[in-house]
């Protein structure tokens, strides 16, 4: 009998699930998903072996065949007339290109009560799989996390070529169909032996990384046949460098050591 600690109470928990590998999810989420009524996850881009941390008698529902209303009106009917704990299962981490801002919205205009647990994202992954930090001193001190225009708009201010200007870290999210374009555009700015990690999948069984110069991104995805789920890194961290910080440095001096 499940005693009354391990009860959730009715509402929507909006969880992400990370890039795919089950062992990336917080502590947090997995106690949701062990608890939770119903789960609602997107299929098409949560692998379903994060699905058997799931109670047995769980309510299992996929979307990717659905749309905002349905989704939305799932939500309501399970928290409010069901009085059921939902968890939303996303993708990644909800604050990237998750689609929950206006899942919220219409939650908050129906009095439904939610909650948002993050969750790794795939720039992280990313960067713990190539056994990096995008932030390297004395190299570059800044990650910019954006995509390309494509079927979603990008406002003009956030143009790739402008952002390309600060030859940062750039994570280049859902950009693999218009990698031809994103490269031409990176090339503006970055030299052209810059390495790009290419990684698709990451976390999941068929996961591929690989890193290329950046005159050969666009090569490099048409050969492997990436279209989607692919996450680009553009960085000189990913080259060999010396850079040290100055928080273990012997000869610098802080409040925690004299």
């Amino acid at each position: 009998m499940e005693t009354q600690l391990n009860l959730i109470k009715p509402a929507v928990y909006i969880v992400g699930a990370g890039p795919g590998d089950p062992d990336l999810l917080t502590v947090k989420a997995q106690k949701l998903l062990s608890r939770a009524d119903v789960i609602l996850f997107a299929d098409a881009l949560v692998p379903e072996q994060i699905l058997n941390l799931c109670r047995p008698d769980a309510e299992i529902i996929p979307t990717a065949d659905k749309t905002l209303e349905e989704i939305v009106s799932l939500m309501v009917e399970r928290v409010r007339s069901q009085q059921k704990s939902l968890v939303r299962l996303h993708s990644g981490d909800p604050s990237l290109y998750s689609a929950i801002h206006e899942q919220m919205q219409m939650l908050a205009e129906a009095n439904i009560p939610f909650e948002v647990v993050p969750g790794i994202s795939a720039f992280q992954a990313a960067a713990a799989k190539l056994k990096v930090e995008l932030t390297v001193p004395g190299l570059v001190q800044t990650i910019i996390l954006t995509r390309i225009s494509g079927r979603t708009e990008v406002p003009s201010t956030e143009e790739l070529t402008s952002l390309a200007a600060h030859q940062a870290s750039l994570c280049l999210y859902l950009s693999a169909r218009h990698v031809e374009n994103a490269q031409a555009k990176l090339l503006e700015h970055y030299p052209s032996d810059t390495p790009v990690a290419i990684c698709f999948r990451l976390g999941w069984p068929d996961e591929k990384i690989r890193v290329v110069p950046l005159n050969k991104m666009a090569e490099c995805t048409k050969t492997e046949n990436l279209i989607r789920t692919t996450l680009y890194v553009i960085s000189p961290a990913l080259k060999a460098t010396d850079g040290r910080s100055h928080l273990y440095n012997p000869e610098y001096h802080h409040l925690f050591r004299a």
